[in-house]
């Protein structure tokens, strides 16, 4: 359980402080070989505009994971989070510039709910467009 926001300090609406993830393709790669999904979308440029992505995309589930970094940077304890669910709404494309691509996550108490567990909305856009649609935590506060 959270031991640093309590319940009764937050109301809803409240808003957690934002995270700025910025992708490089390395962090693909790394992914790849940390998850084992190898899918040529996610490391292979000419694939990926075969099939007819703009460049290579980050992978869902990493940036469902960075997403989570939302609770548990505010909340500070990943066991803090007791569901999540999220619908893609656009590919975070990450092209080969050395740059990168940005995308900000945002959340909002959404809900209070009972047993001091709150419903949190995620959003994350990458240059104003929404990568996530509804995307929904539930954590536990101390």
């Amino acid at each position: 359980m959270s031991v640093g926001i309590k319940y009764s300090d937050v109301e809803v609406g409240f808003e957690l402080p934002k995270v700025i993830h910025n992708y490089q393709r390395q962090d693909l790669v790394n992914y790849a070989n940390a998850s084992g999904d190898h899918n040529k979308i996610h490391l292979d440029e000419k694939f990926a505009k075969e099939v007819g992505l703009p460049d290579i995309i980050a992978h869902g589930m990493l940036t469902m994971g960075v997403a989570s970094r939302v609770v548990t940077n505010w909340v500070k304890d990943i066991s803090a989070i007791k569901s999540f669910g999220v619908r893609f709404s656009a590919p975070v494309v990450v092209p080969n510039d050395g740059i990168g691509t940005n995308v900000e996550f945002s959340g909002r108490i959404e809900e209070k709910m009972s047993d001091k567990l709150v419903k949190i909305a995620i959003e994350a856009r990458c240059d104003g467009t929404k990568v996530l649609g509804r995307s929904l935590i539930i954590a536990q506060l101390a």
